[in-house]
């Protein structure tokens, strides 16, 4: 039995990331990039107000106040994307609008403000610096640079920015297309009311949110009954497949076929079990350069086992570079008792406090309560030769909910 840690350096040693493919700037949202985008031209491509105001030149305004204003000229309108008529001379200004260029001979901008309009002249009652209220040709960036680098999720800010450099397509790395199978006569599709001995195949659904979640695209394939044919027709349609999941089977019952016929289909078998509560039942293989993931069937002992090894394989095949859950530093707010000798992910709710982060174990962390999956958002990390922790102590979260981030706001 291998342990955590083991489990995912062996599993990250078999993924690669997919090729490549063109796609419109709206639909990389979320993706990794597949190359450095450089800047075709310069941001701002050239000099220009930052303010509604007038642009001129800062030595014909170096004594002005309010009390002793200076009068200039005003000799055009320059409206953002206007151009600019005629250089601004001595005594003169220019009318300009936000984002308009700065005309030759102007060396500031004085916003609006702290003028005062007349018939064609202007009162302005401050002095100006050079360079006051200009946005520099580009200060953000110039062309040639490297504006994001391969790699790089798509955000809305990186959005902006291939908008900004005139890129409509970016090339991002390929979504992985993730089989996912149940296992299990017990198991009833959600549409039908379980009858005696059966439940609900949550399962299948849930891991295939997971998978959604994790920016991959989940095909579900349905039920595989508790025959080793059954179970070998879902995973020869699987094949087609990045990536296959399956839940359940994986344990040592008399019905827990999924590595015996990952075996007989040609599977490469890594490893299939790992030093951890929940989900130490957990079969990895290759089957024909697919990687194979055999979860367990208790809902819980899935979910923790996909967050720790089947989110950071997905991402590492979408191309993404941070892959793995952050641990952030919390305060223990009860005391956690654990049997050593395997790494305890334990739900929890997590808070940020005046003082800092505080975390909550929940009551019932058995491997099929769901509604304390529902109500956590982090899991307590407790290491594998820990007893547990007392109240008020240091421990490891890692947060899977980005709104432990968010406050409620009530109107």
């Amino acid at each position: 039995m291998i342990t955590v840690e083991e489990a995912i350096e062996a599993i990250l040693q078999e993924i690669r990331p997919l090729g490549l493919e063109s796609v419109g700037i709206h639909d990389a949202l979320g993706r990794a990039l597949g190359e450095d985008v450089a800047a075709q031209r310069s941001n701002p491509p050239w000099d220009n107000s930052a303010m509604d105001g007038y642009a001129l030149r800062s030595a014909d305004v170096a004594g002005a106040s309010k009390d002793a204003p200076a009068s200039l000229k005003v000799v055009y309108d320059l409206p953002a994307g206007g151009v600019p008529k005629a250089a601004v001379g001595p005594g003169e200004a220019v009318r300009i609008m936000t984002g308009a260029p700065v005309p030759p001979g102007a060396d500031a901008v004085v916003m609006v403000e702290e003028t005062e309009a007349g018939n064609g002249t202007v009162a302005i009652k401050k002095a100006a610096r050079p360079g006051e209220n200009i946005r520099r040709s580009g200060e953000d960036f110039r062309a040639g640079d490297i504006v994001l680098k391969k790699g790089a999720v798509i955000r809305a800010a990186e959005v902006a920015m291939l908008a900004t450099v005139g890129a409509p397509c970016v090339f991002v790395h390929k979504r992985p297309r993730v089989a996912v199978i149940s296992t299990g006569d017990e198991l009833a599709e959600i549409e039908r009311t379980p009858g005696a001995g059966k439940i609900s195949n949550s399962n299948g659904h849930a891991l295939a949110a997971l998978v959604a979640e994790a920016g991959a695209t989940p095909v579900q394939l349905g039920i595989a009954r508790d025959t080793k044919e059954s179970l070998k027709e879902r995973l020869e349609a699987a094949r087609s497949c990045d990536c296959i999941i399956s839940s359940g089977g994986v344990s040592v019952g008399d019905y827990d076929f999924v590595k015996d016929v990952l075996a007989e289909m040609g599977s490469r078998m890594l490893f299939w079990k790992v030093a951890m509560k929940p989900g130490k039942p957990l079969a990895f293989g290759v089957i024909a350069g697919v990687p194979a993931f055999g979860l367990p069937g208790n809902p819980i002992s899935s979910m923790v086992a996909f967050e720790q090894f089947v989110r950071p394989a997905i991402l590492k095949m979408s191309g993404h570079n941070a892959i793995v859950r952050a641990r952030l530093d919390a305060r223990l707010l009860a005391e956690v008792k654990i049997k050593p000798g395997r790494t305890n992910f334990l739900r929890g709710l997590l808070k940020i406090e005046a003082e800092g982060l505080t975390v909550a174990p929940l009551e019932g962390q058995g491997s099929g309560i769901i509604s304390t999956m529902v109500a956590s958002n982090c899991f307590i990390v407790v290491p594998k030769d820990s007893a547990g922790f007392k109240r008020d102590a240091a421990v490891k979260v890692q947060p899977f909910d980005p709104s432990v981030f968010l406050k409620e706001y009530g109107g």
